[in-house]
């Protein structure tokens, strides 16, 4: 049974974080900034160290080939993105992009040349932790936005994406999108805890979870904390209270797929003896089936048409974004199940909880991902860590999911 060099994979991810490597062992490699140039100026001699052609668009995606027997068939697509939080782990994005890369060596090794070439793609951004929103090259790629949006977009200290592109040269020329592939793979860390919990070492990733993003602002009444009695307020945050217990109770109205997160609540004017006049409240509800996360959606909106009848204090919600459910291809999820049977490596199927440029690409290609286990399921977080076993066993079945598809 062939299989990817372990070593050399390792080796390649601990050299990566070496670049915006931070002191508590984690990585800085923020979108579009210097650290990021130096991840990308590695990756790419790697890749033509292995004979790869390359090519950067315009949002600066960079694409690897490995040329196939027949260059005229459509290539088969690996890869991930190389960014990070600002506090980010070592494997988030890169162990995809660096699995790819050993895909191709390995096949280098073996001398095997398939059918159909192999690309390898490193996404622009797909983090967000600079420019908002995330995973937007490849939302570009997918035409979900508009290039020249993208180009607008502004950090916290108001520098366009596409100036900080050109500024570290990977602003390229080829146009974004309109790159036609037989079948895409994602390998990625799972960051969350299920397969750590249940004992498997890959995750044969069947679709995403729906998105929907709220605001909610509470409209009240400032007022001074000492004289005014507590019957006569219109405090935003005791009215909140109730409110999002209730949302939280979706949970078991729902059942166990249903995410509930309130991440963010903000009180205007923010003063200690002050009443709140304004609460500010994000939130976040996921659910992987499309009817179920409608239904939670016009379960929020019943909440809060109920709660403005009966309150003082009034309920503004706005949705700010949606991104539905999706189910992978499949044909390609049934090429990492084959891949885990022929390995006999432990595995389960899952939906993914988090975004990932793979969501887009699958609008525009087939499209599956490989999840492997991260100790105790943390990521965006300096202690994430994986077991070199599985990333070993993650990318090899990459390998034979790729080979299944791209012999073809």
């Amino acid at each position: 049974m062939i299989g990817i060099n372990e070593d050399r994979l390792w080796k390649r991810l601990m050299e990566m974080s070496q670049v915006g490597g931070t002191a508590n062992g984690g990585v800085c490699r923020v979108t579009l900034t210097e650290e990021d140039k130096q991840g990308r100026d590695l990756f790419i001699e790697w890749c033509k160290q292995a004979g790869c052609s390359i090519e950067i668009d315009q949002m600066g995606n960079i694409f690897a080939k490995r040329a196939g027997k027949d260059n005229s068939l459509l290539p088969v697509m690996v890869g991930s993105h190389l960014d990070s939080q600002p506090t980010g782990g070592k494997y988030d994005g890169v162990l995809g992009v660096l699995a790819g890369l050993e895909v191709i060596e390995t096949l280098n090794d073996l001398e095997i040349i398939t059918e159909h070439p192999i690309e390898l793609v490193s996404w622009t951004n797909e983090e967000g932790a600079r420019f908002s929103p995330a995973m937007i090259s490849s939302g570009v790629f997918a035409k979900e936005f508009s290039l020249e949006y993208a180009y607008s977009r502004k950090d916290k200290d108001g520098l366009l994406l596409g100036q900080e592109l050109e500024k570290i040269g990977y602003k390229g020329s080829v146009p974004v999108g309109n790159r036609p592939y037989k079948a895409t793979f994602e390998l990625h860390i799972e960051q969350g805890p299920i397969l750590e919990a249940e004992q498997k070492s890959v995750g044969i990733v069947t679709g995403v979870q729906g998105i929907r993003w709220y605001d909610l602002t509470f409209q009240g009444q400032e007022t001074h904390a000492g004289p005014s009695p507590m019957g006569y307020r219109k405090d935003p945050v005791k009215e909140m209270l109730p409110l999002l217990t209730r949302i939280y109770d979706f949970e078991e109205e729902f059942g166990k797929h249903a995410r509930i997160t309130i991440g963010n609540l903000v009180a205007s004017p923010g003063v200690r003896n002050t009443v709140p006049g304004e609460l500010n409240v994000t939130l976040d509800l996921r659910h992987p089936d499309t009817d179920t996360l409608t239904a939670m959606d016009l379960a929020l909106k019943k909440l809060i048409s109920n709660f403005n009848k009966t309150k003082k204090v009034q309920v503004e919600l706005d949705q700010i974004w949606y991104s539905e459910p999706i189910r992978f291809d499949d044909k390609c999820v049934s090429a990492v199940r084959d891949a885990v049977a022929k390995l006999d490596y432990p595995a389960m199927e899952l939906v993914s909880g988090a975004g990932h440029d793979s969501v887009y690409i699958s609008k525009v290609s087939p499209t599956s991902m490989i999840f492997i286990p991260c100790e105790k399921g943390l990521s965006h977080n300096e202690k994430e860590n994986i077991e070199k076993k599985d990333a070993f066993q993650g990318t090899n079945v990459l390998l034979h999911a790729v080979l299944e598809l791209a012999r073809e």
